[in-house]
């Protein structure tokens, strides 16, 4: 299981939000920085999600992505208002090695086909879900802000051919937490997604990383592939080199 140490920035600064509340937010200092403290820190690759164009679609931290692609030798996934082939295209250009897409894919399906098979292996379905009182999950878009009429299932059964990278699944009931993943959904989508699945949301401990790298271990297909953890680190709970170790 890849750990994915994770940066989320905010008007050009690094943050975390809780449960995707843009209004409960802590700061964390400048993200260039933070990404060179993780790599140094013995980081393989970075998550890095623009919120401010998840939100509004408008890429305003252009230059500071840049900036850590100049910054640091590590693979950069990067997701935040990926709305079409050409966003794909421009970030790749930029350095960035797999890009996510999420509200696009919901909307406009046939954007995620093209630009995974214009771009095949770097493109990553992102899906941030909620879990309805019936125990069914559904996704939610445009910064969490809008809930889909989709479940997790239908949406992951209309992309099973295409060359995702990876299906990025965020519990936001958990985001920012710190109370542990949502393992048993996880542990849903591991098993019918026909893609590897990186969990985000709610890794407060090393023990969570067990219990994570622990889902599937006996179906090796639908293990998880990776995680990503971003307040733990930040707030310094474990290092990154006591996760790497937990995830192996």
């Amino acid at each position: 299981m890849d750990l994915f140490p994770a940066i989320d920035i905010r008007d050009g600064r690094c943050v975390r939000l809780l449960r995707g509340d843009y209004d409960a937010e802590t700061a964390f200092g400048d993200p260039v920085e933070v990404a060179q403290s993780f790599v140094e820190a013995g980081a393989e690759r970075l998550h890095v999600v623009d919120l401010d164009a998840a939100r509004s679609g408008v890429r305003s931290n252009a230059a500071t992505v840049e900036a850590m692609v100049a910054a640091v030798d590590v693979p950069i996934e990067l997701g935040g208002g990926v709305r079409s082939v050409d966003d794909v295209a421009q970030l790749i250009d930029l350095g960035v090695e797999r890009v996510v897409m999420g509200t696009a894919a919901l909307e406009k399906p046939e954007l995620l086909r093209t630009a995974a098979e214009e771009f095949p292996f770097q493109v990553v379905l992102g899906l941030d879900y909620q879990r309805e009182a019936s125990g069914e999950l559904f996704v939610a878009v445009h910064g969490w802000t809008v809930k889909s009429s989709k479940s997790v299932g239908q949406l992951l059964e209309e992309f099973d051919a295409v060359p995702l990278a990876a299906v990025l699944a965020t519990a936001i009931s958990q985001d920012g937490t710190l109370e542990g993943p949502d393992l048993l959904g996880l542990a849903y989508l591991a098993e019918i997604s026909e893609h590897g699945v990186l969990a985000s949301g709610g890794v407060g401990s090393l023990q969570d990383l067990e219990d994570l790298a622990g889902l599937g271990v006996s179906h090796a297909d639908n293990a998880m592939a990776g995680v990503i953890v971003g307040r733990a680190l930040l707030e310094g709970l474990f290092t990154i080199e006591e996760a790497k170790q937990r995830c192996r």
